[in-house]
């Protein structure tokens, strides 16, 4: 009987323990963040989602090399000696055509290592956490500003620039070469023969006009 009663006070005990608690905060002003009404300020350097400004890239594929789970898939051309790209905001000339930029950002885990080999600082993690959608598929940002007209017409100018180049280097390989001219040597000796020949001439000219020795009488 005496352990029954044991059990009970113990019971009681504990449920009075934990409502102390539970009383103690009942009072206490509230300190709970109404989200989404109210938001934390995040610290400066916050990693989330990542941003690439299109017009300050220039294709070098940096960050996707750098990214350790490959979630940056990027694709380029190369655009034509006649072809203007304009420069970009750090003074870096453009001379690729990006015509694809995605990042699966379902896959990336926000370590920030695409960033800093960025030779003109396009990518870059910002603010922006509150990005969840109802279908994977949605979660892969396409940042081309290219339309998909203009990246076909991209290609086949390349394509077919890159044709004619391969013709006119083909036909160049198989015109004839001229013949060989001769070897320095002969031509060496061509030449001194002449040379030779002057000198003699000089002498002879001037052995001729030179007045007779007189005779001793």
């Amino acid at each position: 009987m005496n352990h029954y009663f044991r059990d009970i006070f113990v019971s009681v005990w504990s449920v009075l323990i934990g409502m102390a608690v539970t009383f103690r905060h009942l009072f206490t002003p509230a300190v709970t963040i109404q989200y989404p009404d109210v938001k934390l300020k995040l610290p400066e350097r916050a990693r989330n989602r990542l941003y690439v400004n299109m017009d300050d890239c220039i294709g070098c594929l940096q960050c996707e090399l750098a990214c350790p789970v490959n979630c940056i898939t990027i694709e380029t051309v190369k655009s034509l000696p006649t072809e203007d790209l304009g420069i970009t905001s750090t003074g870096h000339k453009k001379k690729l055509w990006v015509t694809q930029f995605d990042i699966d950002i379902a896959k990336c885990c926000y370590c920030g290592l695409c960033v800093y080999p960025c030779p003109t600082e396009c990518i870059y993690m910002t603010d922006v956490y509150e990005f969840s959608e109802f279908k994977r598929h949605d979660l892969i940002y396409n940042y081309v500003t290219l339309t998909k007209d203009e990246i076909s017409s991209v290609k086949i100018r390349t394509a077919q620039y890159e044709k004619e180049q391969a013709a006119k280097k083909a036909a160049a390989a198989a015109q004839p070469k001229p013949p060989t001219p001769a070897s320095n040597t002969v031509g060496s000796q061509e030449i001194a023969r002449p040379a030779v020949a002057s000198v003699v001439q000089s002498k002879t000219g001037t052995a001729a006009t030179q007045p007779p020795p007189e005779k001793k009488a």
